[in-house]
């Protein structure tokens, strides 16, 4: 990537609700968790990423195609597969920063915490606990709405 460091960089999961067509990464998941996760990194961070299932890390700007793999329900081996595909991502990347923040289930982010923490001088999962009505509320609180 060979940018600066940012100071605030956001991590926002991929959703099972897509467009149909080919779309940049940051409109083709179209659900309103992700509408309003998008806001919330657009406006708390230099720098936002989409966890895919699909393609690893991607930077909302690139022009992909509709999928349905999920890694809810995926096995856990499979989980730290993908996990260690994003780490490489990451390193490759040299995405590091002060703050890192998640939002991304437990599917998304349980092997990614360590290395982002050695990375990043702080890490939070905002949302962790909550449950889908309440992540939205938090992120609409969030939002001013």
């Amino acid at each position: 990537m060979g940018e600066k460091m940012a100071t605030r960089v956001t991590f926002v999961s991929c959703v099972k609700t897509k467009s149909a067509t080919p779309e940049l990464a940051e409109y083709l998941y179209i659900s309103p968790w992700f509408r309003m996760a998008r806001e919330w990194a657009r406006r708390n961070s230099e720098r936002w990423f989409i966890l895919s299932a699909e393609y690893g890390i991607i930077e909302p700007s690139k022009l992909i195609a509709p999928y349905e793999r999920t890694l809810n329900g995926s096995s856990v081996e499979d989980r730290y597969n993908w996990s260690q595909r994003v780490i490489e991502q990451i390193v490759e990347w040299d995405l590091r920063g002060q703050w890192a923040y998640v939002l991304a289930g437990e599917s998304y982010r349980r092997f990614l915490i360590e290395t982002l923490g050695q990375r990043f001088d702080r890490v939070r999962v905002p949302m962790e606990g909550l449950m889908m009505g309440q992540q939205l509320s938090w992120m609409k609180n969030e939002l001013g709405g």
